[in-house]
């Protein structure tokens, strides 16, 4: 698979089969994914690959506290707000979850239903988490953070899997570090879901969409 396909071909899943992923692909996408550029070579990102009852765990212990409406409290705060631009973006792709899966405007439940799926990690039988040490400077190294998981997504499409990028796998930090040997000294900034992908789920098959170059782009010569 070249490049250009992968990027193009290559989406958010959010529906896995009930499938292991080997631990030898992991390791494999990881030692790849490690050759993702980062300032200076610094390199500052710390993995954890959750997998097997410990992600079983995670998963149902997750949900429960979205269910239940526990406070949450991510260690990298989520955006409160966005520009109109923006926001007109991030309803589009709302509203063409909801419309494939048949989840009307006025069905809370089915909302709710959906997001609790999404705590679930849609099913993914693995997780991969992300940390930075606290002693960087978060704005900074998040752009690492950002260029290995785009690897890692990348790298894991080419090889027939999934990934989709949660931050509701972060939003109850103090869970992560009860089940996984993460320590206060880190930050826990994203989790990437990945497994294989159930292609026949109308989720993982409704059109995506992309603004136009000239939304984005500004030519200078």
């Amino acid at each position: 698979m070249d490049v250009r396909t992968a990027v193009r071909e290559r989406r958010s899943l959010r529906k896995f089969k009930q499938k292991e992923v080997p631990q030898e692909i992991i390791r494999e996408i990881l030692e790849d994914a490690l050759w993702a550029p980062s300032w200076g070579n610094t390199q500052p990102w710390d993995f954890y690959v959750v997998t097997g009852d410990t992600v079983e765990r995670f998963k149902k212990a997750n949900r429960n506290k979205f269910v239940q409406g526990e406070a949450q409290s991510p260690d990298v705060p989520m955006p409160g707000m966005w520009p109109d631009a923006h926001k007109k973006r991030y309803a589009s792709l709302g509203k063409s979850v909801l419309e494939v899966l048949s989840i009307g405007r006025e069905d809370l439940e089915g909302r709710k239903s959906y997001y609790a799926d999404m705590f679930y990690l849609f099913d993914a039988p693995c997780l991969i988490l992300i940390c930075l040490d606290k002693r960087l400077s978060i704005e900074y190294a998040m752009l690492d953070v950002g260029l290995i998981t785009q690897t890692i997504c990348l790298l894991a499409h080419e090889r027939g899997l999934g990934t989709c990028m949660l931050a509701n796998s972060t939003r109850y930090p103090e869970l992560l570090r009860e089940m996984l040997p993460i320590p206060e000294s880190k930050i826990i900034v994203i989790g990437t879901a990945l497994g294989y992908p159930d292609l026949e789920s109308p989720v993982n098959r409704f059109e995506r969409k992309r603004a136009e170059l000239e939304e984005v782009v500004t030519w200078v010569n």
